[in-house]
């Protein structure tokens, strides 16, 4: 039965509106932004079938435009919402982070860095920039496949960092594999970036490696 045809207070629309946002399911939430059904089911039976076949809105968001597309009455427009919804909410945080000490906001740190590259297929390995008071300047990507010695490139860092005129920097990585343990060759590579931003006075607050739903804080384990 198409959502027009429920009963008022069981309209994703309407609930939203009486109780707000936060009332509403995953289901319901993505029934508002795909807006239409498609025959035979429902904008909430379409929202239910693409969190199960992605696993999570996370993961529906960070889907291709090839994998997302072969769900029936899912096309360009839907897909394009879905990437709008998701740089919303990487903005949404990343101003939080401009306005705030990052130090005293490591959750939104954390929660940010997942966003961003938690997801990805391949390793990234990400810099936030900072100001003198610890607030987000711009994250950048600077290296991406296997981190090893070979391609990770301190002038490279050094030069970005210069150029943003960053005080202080966040190392982030991702681990594809799911798991956010960091390995030695991690731990051997943070030291040698940590001597090496110090020459020219930019300091490592944090190693940062990410999942899509989990996060390894160095800082917040001792290391450094």
């Amino acid at each position: 039965m198409p959502i027009k045809h429920w009963p008022i207070d069981h309209r994703p629309r309407e609930k939203l509106i009486k109780n707000g946002a936060g009332t509403l399911s995953n289901e319901e939430l993505l029934a508002i932004c795909l807006r239409f059904g498609i025959k035979g089911k429902s904008a909430i039976d379409l929202a239910h079938e693409l969190i199960l076949h992605f696993g999570s809105i996370r993961a529906l968001c960070h889907a291709s435009y090839e994998s997302v597309s072969h769900i029936k009455g899912i096309g360009m427009a839907k897909f394009t919402q879905f990437q709008a919804i998701l740089e919303l909410a990487l903005r949404v945080l990343e101003e939080d982070l401009k306005d705030n000490i990052c130090l005293n906001s490591t959750q939104t740190v954390q929660k940010y860095l997942q966003l961003l590259i938690g997801d990805k297929p391949h390793e990234s390995f990400t810099l936030l920039f900072l100001d003198v008071k610890n607030r987000l300047l711009q994250a950048e990507e600077l290296f991406r496949g296997s981190l090893t010695h070979a391609s990770v490139y301190p002038r490279e860092i050094i030069k970005r960092a210069l150029h943003y005129n960053a005080a202080a920097v966040i190392l982030a990585h991702n681990h594809p594999s799911g798991v956010p343990d960091p390995s030695k060759a991690d731990l051997t590579l943070t030291h040698e970036l940590i001597h090496t931003l110090k020459l020219v006075d930019v300091k490592v607050l944090d190693h940062i490696v990410v999942t899509g739903n989990k996060a390894y804080s160095f800082a917040e384990h001792g290391l450094i």
